[in-house]
């Protein structure tokens, strides 16, 4: 990754340009004219964010989001044309935002370098997870920060969560869906379309609702692999499949750890022998097994695991990484995982 210091000649041009963006006009009652040179009406906003006080000045119109998650609550308020670019994509983009990730440039289709993400000219960087923004990762937030770009980490990754160990972290409590809306409140005062945020949130919350009436999962055990066949990444107590658990009122048969995504061998998993198996249906190839195609040949085929219930009674649920991540389409892992319950009998 490059240092920043081979971009602070860019300095100059990307102040420049956050300065001229804030006094262009925009939908959604961002500011326009000489009222937004100063920020314009509710600006500056200041928020409390992973540890950090973000001060945005005037609403972004040329933002750009380094994860999937970020991007695709960015879509789906409505805001595609403040988008510069986005980077790191695991799945194909959330149906019904077909035509704003269309209109949206991709930096890259994993993690890009800084250079490539300051050459858009940023006003604001927003990322789901702690090693996008941190040591290793696209730059450290300071780094932008001193470019004068604002950058913002959703609190999924930083509430009751440690990152300090393994990649990805340990939560020492469970999360729920309520970090999930205050990422999507948040986002929208940035942009000045709190509005559209309150409606997103309603709409997610009913959304859990229709899926989860009048079903009873308490008998019912699940597994969810995320990827890798040979150490496979299987979830632990308190990340978004917590959630998923939890709100169908399930067990997850690994809820005796912390770990995010702990690696855990298959005799291990053959011995908890889970009811259902969820299965991350990933487009990537940064891993063995990505698909679900290819983890139920490989579920079928080994020694270890054909024999387990799930296995031979198909009981498979296949979900997208990002419904797998704490997302707005973690909604879309409870409805699909409810409704596989019910098709299969195991939903009371």
């Amino acid at each position: 990754m490059p240092s920043i210091p081979g971009a602070v000649r860019r300095t100059v041009m990307l102040t420049a340009g956050i300065v001229l963006l804030g006094a262009c006009g925009g939908e959604g009652g961002s500011p326009s004219g000489a009222a937004a040179e100063k920020g314009g009406a509710g600006y500056p906003v200041t928020l409390e964010n992973c540890g950090r006080t973000v001060t945005v000045e005037a609403a972004p119109h040329r933002a750009v989001s380094l994860n999937q998650g970020s991007t695709e609550i960015l879509f789906s308020l409505g805001l595609a044309d403040r988008l510069a670019g986005t980077a790191t994509w695991t799945d194909p983009v959330m149906k019904g935002l077909e035509e704003a990730d269309a209109a949206v440039p991709r930096i890259a289709e994993n993690q890009p370098s800084s250079e490539k993400v300051l050459d858009k000219e940023p006003d604001f960087v927003s990322a789901s997870f702690e090693s996008t923004l941190g040591k290793g990762g696209v730059a450290p937030r300071e780094q932008f920060e001193e470019l004068g770009v604002p950058t913002y980490l959703s609190p999924t990754d930083c509430t009751a969560k440690d990152n300090t160990g393994s990649s990805d972290g340990s939560r020492t409590k469970p999360l729920t869906m309520e970090s999930v809306y205050d990422e999507v409140h948040d986002l929208a005062e940035v942009f000045g379309v709190t509005e559209r945020g309150d409606a997103l949130v309603a709409g997610l919350r009913e959304r859990i609702e229709t899926a989860t009436a009048d079903i009873d999962a308490s008998d019912t055990t699940l597994l969810y692999w995320f990827a890798n066949s040979e150490a496979p990444y299987l979830a632990g107590c308190c990340g978004a499949p917590g959630i998923i658990t939890e709100e169908l009122g399930a067990k997850n048969v690994f809820d005796d750890t912390h770990e995010e995504w702990p690696q855990i061998n298959w005799e291990t998993v053959a011995d908890r022998n889970p009811d259902v198996l969820v299965i991350g249906d990933l487009t990537r190839k940064s891993q063995t097994a990505e698909s679900a195609e290819k983890k139920i040949e490989f579920l079928e085929t080994n020694p270890a695991t054909k024999n387990m219930d799930a296995v031979r009674h198909k009981r498979y649920v296949l979900l997208s990484g990002q419904a797998m991540n704490p997302t707005i389409r973690t909604v879309e892992g409870v409805e699909r995982v409810a409704a596989g319950l019910r098709s299969f009998g195991l939903a009371g």
